[in-house]
């Protein structure tokens, strides 16, 4: 219950009540960007102060390559389970939502962790930028490979004879001239490679000043967290507060597109965090990181991006329907993890911890 007191988490109430009543009260977009940019600004700064206080040590091996793992086993089994009731576009689209993390989710716990006197490794901040993109990569060569099974019996169908306006007969159709492509026009997606892919998730805006952040944590060491204090430290609270009432609105504003899901994924919206959480919560006891690192490793696979992975879907799987997988990770997995999920995830960690 003490958790459900933190401001935060308050404000994100705040804006949830807004939504649900109508009220006009809004956070202008370009204040909600700037908050964004601050947010990820001073997370990578104290990633890099953080990493070099400690140094490249095998724990923090350790929780980066978990991080890495989780992301690639996280979209993999959401993908069979939910294909059994889903398009294969659709299951790729969600899948990469749950495999990706998201960036607010991570932050929020960062600040319960320290309200609750419980050390981690600022490098974490490295694990959630490693996070990011595995998923992406896997939902868009599954897209591609559904494409090409797609195409395979269109290829095979019988050519037919077409008459031009001139008089001369040709052969139309898939193998003749004037072949039609076997994807719908405006239902393909581009043929992206993965090179493409890798260079666009790392250039990406939030990809560039997350990382940029933190080598500058890096280099300046002591000295530049003594003078970003104020800006990284001080000021962190209060503007986290501001944005989680924003995205409480959001939160709401998302709740009709919520209700006109099948219950079967709401299932999944809510479990399947929980799932992912305890998949990482087993293998951080077996590989023994320590305790806040272990709980930041069951935030990120148990959050769904809202933000980096729909604009990049949206775009390379043009057959899903962003409206189900945004409505799943904004109105419903976000909300239960910031409200219940993280100290739930903490109280776990420190009691197989010892804490």
């Amino acid at each position: 219950m003490q958790s459900l007191l933190d401001p935060a988490v308050l404000f994100f109430a705040l804006g949830a009540f807004a939504g649900l009543v109508r009220s006009n009260l809004e956070m202008p977009a370009a204040i909600s960007k700037f908050l964004s940019i601050y947010l990820l600004t001073a997370l990578g700064l104290k990633g890099g102060f953080a990493l070099a206080a400690s140094g490249f040590t095998a724990s923090v091996a350790s929780s980066l390559g978990l991080a890495v793992l989780l992301a690639v086993v996280v979209p993999l089994a959401g993908y069979a389970l939910l294909r059994r009731v889903l398009s294969g576009f659709n299951a790729a689209a969600v899948a990469a939502t749950y495999g990706s993390v998201s960036a607010v989710t991570f932050v929020t716990a960062t600040q319960y962790l320290e309200s609750q006197s419980i050390s981690y490794g600022g490098y974490m901040a490295a694990a959630m930028a490693l996070m990011e993109s595995p998923a992406i990569l896997l939902a868009v060569m599954l897209a591609n490979a559904l494409r090409q099974r797609q195409a395979v019996p269109a290829a095979h169908a019988a050519p037919v004879l077409a008459v031009s306006a001139s008089g001369a007969v040709a052969l139309a159709g898939p193998g003749g001239l004037g072949a039609a492509d076997p994807t719908p026009a405006g239902k393909g997606g581009p043929a992206l490679s993965v090179g493409k892919i890798l260079r666009e998730s790392f250039t990406d805006g939030t990809q560039l000043l997350l990382l940029g952040a933190m080598l500058i944590g890096l280099i300046t060491r002591d000295a530049g967290k003594a003078a970003m204090q104020p800006f990284s430290g001080d000021l962190f609270k209060g503007m986290l507060c501001l944005f989680l009432l924003d995205m409480g609105l959001s939160a709401a504003r998302n709740l009709p597109a919520v209700r006109k899901q099948s219950p079967w994924l709401l299932a999944y919206a809510v479990w399947g965090p929980l799932v992912h959480a305890s998949v990482a919560v087993g293998l951080a006891w077996l590989a023994q990181v320590p305790a806040g690192d272990a709980v930041l490793l069951m935030v990120l696979a148990a959050s769904a991006s809202y933000i980096a992975v729909p604009a990049v879907v949206r775009y390379a799987i043009p057959e899903a329907d962003p409206s189900l997988y945004v409505s799943l990770s904004l109105g419903v997995t976000f909300p239960l993890n910031i409200l219940l999920g993280i100290p739930l995830y903490t109280q776990v960690v420190l009691q197989l911890w010892g804490g």
